[in-house]
């Protein structure tokens, strides 16, 4: 065999140039790998009903509605629901170490509903979304705060309080906040459900459309 570049090949298997460019190949490779993983980001729903698709099929769900807006926006996201239905403030503090066991990058916190439907003191509900709050803090996992209004028939100065709780424990938590989560849908008969407290498929696309903006802001946060 004649040498090439002065070098003779007999009796070497495989030639080192095969070598060295399998393991440029498998670098690029696994760096390709690495990238798409980085860019994934996992955005963790923790709510009740309003967040777990009460009455709906799983296509028309909240998370499963927004994490398609999102990917049709060219995003890499996984959106996690982590609602339950007629869970209360105070439940989901007490799961909210199974739900970061998804070690999600930015959560949606959606809690209060039920408070408001059980007349559940105010000062309760803000010690319990102030409990979850300063954990996502101490792991440094961003968050956008869903607000929510209290039924009118609780009178005006219980939802004076309520309202306030969110918007208190956003500035001090300095966190993405969206004022009341099912703003453009509540009251609206052909947006919801036959009971009139969930929404409807259209009707979760409404909140969807309305809340992209302040969830954008979120992820914003997580690549920064």
């Amino acid at each position: 065999m004649s040498p090439l570049y002065g070098i003779s090949w007999r009796g070497i298997n495989p030639p080192w140039y095969l070598l060295a460019c399998g393991i440029i190949v498998a670098s690029l490779i696994s760096g390709f790998s690495s990238d798409v993983v980085a860019r994934q980001i996992k955005l963790l729903a923790l709510g009740d009903s309003l967040t777990a698709g009460y009455g709906l099929a799983k296509p028309d769900g909240f998370t499963e509605q927004l994490q398609r807006a999102l990917r049709a926006e060219g995003e890499e996201i996984v959106v996690i629901n982590a609602g339950v239905s007629g869970d209360t403030s105070a439940g989901g503090h007490a799961r909210l170490g199974w739900a970061l066991a998804d070690k999600p990058d930015a959560v949606i916190l959606e809690l209060g509903a039920n408070d408001g439907l059980r007349g559940i003191e105010p000062e309760v509900t803000g010690s319990n979304l102030n409990a979850i709050l300063t954990e996502l803090d101490s792991h440094g996992i961003p968050v956008l705060l869903a607000g929510m209004l209290a039924p009118p028939n609780l009178g005006r100065e219980y939802g004076r309080e309520f309202e306030a709780v969110f918007t208190r424990l956003s500035k001090a938590h300095e966190v993405v906040f969206y004022p009341f989560f099912l703003d453009g849908v509540v009251g609206m008969p052909g947006l919801n459900l036959a009971d009139g407290m969930h929404p409807n498929k259209e009707g979760v696309a409404v909140l969807v459309q309305r809340i992209l903006p302040s969830v954008r802001e979120l992820l914003e946060r997580v690549s920064n």
